[in-house]
C-alpha cells in the first residue's frame, strides 16, 4: 500500500499521467518542446505479473509502435520476492529471438544459489559458477542483469558474490530497492559500499526506497510508499550526492517512485534531470496491457534541452548497453 492508501496495481490502472498533467497546470503542459529522439525504454516485463493480465511480446512492441519506442530492455523477475508470478528469462531471451531489432534482454540470478563461498583471499569459489551462468546468458544475447529484486540487504555477502561476477563478465545491474528488498536506509550507505567495491559496475536504482532518496529528509518509511504529489524535496538527497561522487550510480526513471520523484516538485525535479543527465535513463516498467505510462506526458512537459534529451531518452541506455554505433550521449 502507498502513502496514498493505493497499491502499485491501483496506481497503474487509474491513469496517473491525468492526475500529473493536473498537478503541472495549463502553464507548464504548454511550453513541452517537440522531442527529437526515440526512446530506449530500460526497463519492461513480458508474462503475467498480475493473473489474467499477459503482456506478450506482440502486446510489447505494439505498445512500443504507439509510444515511439525504439528498442525495449526486457527484464526477468525470478528471485521469490520479486513477483507473484515469476518471469524466466526465457520470456527475454524467446522475445528477442522473435524480434531481435527491438527487444534487448536481460537475464536475472539469484545469489542464493551460490552454495560454495570463497574459502580464502584470491580464491574465486562458487563465484566461478555465477560467472559461467551468466556468460551463457550473454551468449544468448542479454546485454544486462535485472531486475535485481531479492529480499536481502543490498550488500548482504551472496549479492556481493554477483555484484564480482557481474563485473568480471561487464553485465551492468539494474536493482530494485525498497523497505524489503534489496535493502538499505537512508542516505543508501550500502548502495555506497557497493558502488565504492565495484567502480567500473554500473548500478541502476530503481523503486521507491531508491526514489525516496532523491530528498534529503527521507525516512526509512518513505522506502515503503509513494509521496504525494505535490511534495517539496529537501536538497541535499543521497541520490544527487552519490551521483555527484560516484559515475558508475545510475537511475531508472521507470514506474511510480521513478515518476512520482520528478512529479512531487517539478522544478527540483527538472533540474535534477539536467544536472544528472549523464546518469539517468528512461523507462516505463510496462508490465500489463493497457497500462497507464505518465512518464511520456511528464517528461515531454518538462521542456528539457535536447542535448539532455538525447542521453536520458537513449543514449545512456546505448552508451550502457554498448549497442555499437547507436549512442547519441
Amino acid at each position: 500500500m502507498s502513502h496514498t492508501g493505493m497499491t502499485r496495481r491501483r496506481f497503474l490502472e487509474v491513469g496517473a499521467s491525468a492526475a500529473t498533467m493536473a498537478l503541472m497546470g495549463p502553464a507548464v503542459q504548454a511550453r513541452a518542446a517537440p522531442r527529437k529522439v526515440r526512446y530506449i525504454d530500460i526497463h519492461t516485463h513480458l508474462g503475467a505479473f498480475y493473473p489474467g493480465r499477459e503482456l506478450t511480446a506482440e502486446l510489447l512492441v505494439e505498445f512500443m509502435d504507439e509510444h515511439d519506442v525504439e528498442k525495449a530492455c526486457v527484464l526477468p523477475l525470478i528471485s521469490p520476492e520479486s513477483a507473484p508470478i515469476p518471469q524466466p528469462v526465457s520470456n527475454a531471451t524467446e522475445a528477442y529471438e522473435k524480434f531481435p531489432d527491438r527487444i534487448i534482454p536481460f537475464c536475472s540470478v539469484d545469489p542464493r544459489i551460490l552454495t560454495v563461498p570463497p574459502q580464502r583471499p584470491g580464491h574465486v569459489g562458487g563465484i566461478k559458477g555465477l560467472i559461467d551462468i551468466l556468460k551463457r546468458y550473454q551468449d544468448a544475447g542479454c546485454r544486462g542483469l535485472g531486475e535485481h529484486k531479492t529480499g536481502m540487504l543490498f550488500d548482504s555477502k551472496q549479492n556481493m558474490y554477483l555484484y564480482e561476477a557481474c563485473a568480471t563478465v561487464e553485465l551492468p545491474i539494474l536493482y530494485h530497492l525498497d523497505d524489503i528488498r534489496n535493502i538499505d536506509g537512508p542516505d543508501l550507505p550500502r548502495v555506497e559500499r557497493v558502488l565504492q567495491a565495484f567502480p567500473e559496475l554500473p548500478l541502476i536504482g530503481h523503486a521507491a526506497g531508491f526514489w525516496a532518496s532523491i530528498s534529503g529528509d527521507a525516512t526509512i518509511e518513505d522506502f515503503g510508499r509513494y509521496p504525494e504529489l505535490p511534495t517539496p524535496v529537501k536538497p541535499g538527497g543521497a541520490l544527487d550526492r552519490l551521483m555527484q561522487k560516484y559515475p558508475n550510480m545510475y537511475g531508472d526513471l521507470s514506474e511510480p517512485g521513478g515518476h512520482r520523484a520528478i512529479a512531487r516538485d517539478l522544478e527540483f525535479g527538472r533540474e535534477f534531470i539536467i544536472r544528472n543527465a549523464d546518469q539517468l535513463l528512461f523507462g516505463t516498467d510496462v508490465l500489463m496491457p493497457e497500462q497507464d505510462i505518465p512518464q511520456f506526458e511528464l517528461f515531454d512537459s518538462l521542456d528539457l534541452p535536447e542535448d539532455v534529451q538525447a542521453k536520458i531518452y537513449r543514449g545512456n541506455a546505448a552508451r550502457l548497453l554498448k549497442l555499437d554505433g547507436e549512442s547519441d550521449a
